[in-house]
């Protein structure tokens, strides 16, 4: 008897010794377990949480007007700049321990591994935030169980290194919820039109929602699948104790109003514009030693909302259906901000940009930047040359050029540089290339910015030289801000993803790229396509803009077969327009014709309705003088073609209009060819 309880005893402490080995044993290996993971962390280190983030671009006035990404649309917004509600939605749909672990629930892993054992399925379900973060930023969505090893390692590192609202900010920014939007902030302004902030119980428990499963549960694709998982969502949280059955059950009563069309519209905001933006934005990034694809950039543009809508419309307005494509811009006046842009007809069916990338010939928009080079050279508006129907010889006298003009008529007279650049005069132009020379014509052009090959041909002189708009309408900006060398821009700042300015553009421009004075007397010249008093065998060139401008414009258009150019300017304001046929065909059509002056005046009158008149003032060393435009002379009565010229002191007149030897000169037709000039005289003195 005493032999079988002694071995009763003796078996109970053998078990009882093989038990707390058992125990010990697994102490030590959890142990083991956790040191090996804290060892594990230690080593490898904090895992980095950067992802890439959507950058923003902003209007003059700070509106938002569209972004930019690489991958993925998101806006990173701190949790602070997140509704509460949509805190609470999350954590209590998809973690309701998050800040009770360090990474992992145990019970919901034990219960997830008997479920998936029991049906023979993969590993499901059971991931904490912390875990869902680690595969949103390392890891695929393959359902395997080495996925989730290698998901619940990241996690405890992440655990190790970051506080929990870290983690959960992360997690908030980086959850996908459909139609490319990733991260709360991107899925509030796509579903609901507003930032994460704003969102209400029922909105942020419609957004939750979309997390589990966004094919599934997308308010646009699955309307009733996507009620059902909110109110879900709004029963969990009662549950928890963050919301009251009273805040529930008017959540439940809420009806949702979706923003999704107006998302998809504000997409379409100047995409010409934004693509120069951001090409902008990458030389200046990568000049300040940072890199583009960092993301999260907050890029505040010079887009002016109202200048652009005016344009688009305008456009959209006399732009006739015949394949005709357009170019457009506006350009602020002393800063270079360009304030408007449309690169063509249809971003959707062709992104490429008319203004900055098309070259086509300027035509007779080019004479300007001829003419401000000859009044460096001894030329003034009185310079009279004659235009009669020339053959130019050139090459060495290899070849020959022979211009005409647009109604193929000739002036019998000698014609002043203010009267042949109104009526767009071509031997005039040819005659002032070959006296001022042609290095001096490239020059300027260089100067003035433009960025062409000038060849030595006569033809040079008439635009034939192909350019893009956007130098053309630069150079004239140049002339509108007094001679100053002003330079495009679309960018006023950069903002990096922690708010901190990266860039500011600078202060307006001193530099001096031709004189005050030459550039006041060429923008006066300029305004001569308007005023019929400089009619003669042809019209000036603007009368059919006439009836509806209401303010003085210095302009100039420039016509070849397949080319349709304008460009000009107020005191504040440059403009240009080109239009044409991407393929070079030829214009033929009357309202092809047509549309590019109609486009510039319109847009012209339409950003500036309701504003005062702006004068171009003369600044000191220009006199006003009212000369007779067939002679030169000082008007008095008996010349009828009177009109107002600006001149450099050195070049005002010294004859009245009546006086004989001016009028033998212009009918003489002036048979050497040279120019004459109107020199002061004691009057004035």
């Amino acid at each position: 008897m005493r032999r079988t309880v002694y071995v009763k005893n003796k078996k109970r402490r053998s078990t009882l010794r093989r038990i707390m080995l058992l125990t010990v044993t697994m102490m030590m290996a959890v142990l083991t377990v956790f040191l090996s993971l804290r060892l594990y962390a230690q080593i490898t280190g904090a895992p980095s949480l950067s992802v890439p983030k959507a950058s923003v671009f902003l209007d003059k006035n700070g509106k938002q007007i569209g972004d930019r990404f690489s991958a993925e649309r998101r806006y990173w917004v701190s949790l602070d700049e997140m509704s509460p509600f949509l805190i609470d939605a999350v954590i209590a749909t998809e973690d309701k321990n998050f800040y009770k672990h360090n990474g992992f629930d145990y019970r919901r892993i034990a219960g997830a591994l008997l479920k998936d054992i029991k049906s023979g399925s993969k590993v499901e379900g059971a991931s904490t935030i912390s875990m869902q973060y680690a595969r949103n930023l390392y890891l695929t969505f393959e359902k395997s169980w080495k996925r989730k090893i290698t998901e619940s390692l990241y996690a405890y590192r992440m655990e190790t290194f970051y506080e929990k609202d870290v983690i959960l900010e992360g997690y908030m920014n980086t959850v996908y919820f459909g139609h490319g939007m990733y991260g709360v902030e991107a899925a509030s302004r796509f579903y609901f039109g507003k930032s994460a902030k704003e969102l209400t119980l029922e909105e942020s428990a419609t957004i939750t929602a979309i997390a589990k499963g966004p094919s599934i549960y997308s308010p646009i694709e699955n309307p009733q699948k996507s009620r059902d998982r909110q109110l879900l969502v709004l029963s969990l949280m009662e549950a928890q104790g963050y919301i009251t059955a009273r805040q529930e059950e008017r959540a439940q009563n809420e009806q949702i109003t979706l923003k999704n069309r107006e998302w998809a519209d504000t997409k379409r905001v100047a995409p010409y514009f934004l693509d120069e933006v951001w090409r902008e934005a990458e030389k200046v990034l990568t000049e300040k030693g940072r890199s583009p694809v960092e993301g999260g950039w907050t890029i505040r543009t010079t887009l002016d909302p109202h200048h652009q809508q005016t344009a688009e419309e305008t456009i959209a307005k006399w732009m006739p259906n015949s394949g005709l494509q357009v170019g457009f811009m506006s350009i602020e006046a002393g800063t270079g901000a360009i304030t408007s842009l449309v690169g063509g007809n249809d971003y959707t069916e062709s992104p490429f940009n008319r203004v900055t990338q098309a070259k086509r010939q300027p035509g007779s928009a080019m004479k300007p930047i001829l003419y401000a080079a000859a009044l460096e050279n001894g030329f003034s508006p009185l310079t009279f040359l004659s235009t009669e129907k020339t053959i130019f010889t050139y090459d060495e006298g290899r070849s020959t050029y022979e211009p005409n003009n647009v109604n193929g008529k000739f002036a019998g007279h000698p014609i002043s540089l203010a009267q042949a650049l109104a009526i767009s005069d071509n031997i005039y132009a040819v005659k002032t290339l070959e006296d001022i020379g042609y290095k001096k014509f490239s020059k300027m052009a260089d100067r003035l910015g433009v960025e062409g090959d000038f060849p030595d041909s006569p033809a040079t002189a008439l635009g034939t030289s192909v350019v893009t708009l956007y130098d053309m309408t630069n150079a004239y900006n140049r002339i509108a801000s007094g001679g100053i060398e002003t330079k495009p821009t679309t960018i006023l700042s950069i903002s990096d993803s922690e708010g901190k300015t990266i860039y500011e553009h600078p202060a307006k421009s001193k530099k001096r790229i031709m004189s005050e004075q030459d550039a006041f007397v060429l923008t006066h010249l300029m305004t001569g396509m308007f005023d019929p008093v400089f009619n003669d065998y042809s019209t000036a060139t603007g009368l059919s803009m006439r009836p509806k401008q209401t303010r003085p414009y210095a302009a100039k258009s420039g016509t070849t077969i397949s080319d349709q150019y304008l460009i000009g300017f107020t005191p504040s304001l440059t403009a240009g327009i080109w239009t044409g046929f991407d393929v070079g065909e030829q214009l033929t059509e009357a309202s092809d014709k047509a549309a590019s002056k109609k486009i510039w005046m319109d847009f012209m009158e339409g950003v500036n309705r309701g504003k005062p008149a702006e004068p171009f003032i003369p600044p000191d060393g220009v006199n006003s003088v009212i000369i007779d435009v067939d002679t030169g002379g000082i008007a008095v009565n008996g010349c009828d073609k009177q009109r107002l010229v600006y001149v450099k002191e050195k070049d005002m007149p010294q004859k009245l209009c009546t006086d004989k030897t001016l009028r033998e000169k212009r009918s003489s037709g002036e048979a050497d060819g040279k120019k004459f000039e109107l020199f002061p005289f004691s009057f004035f003195e």
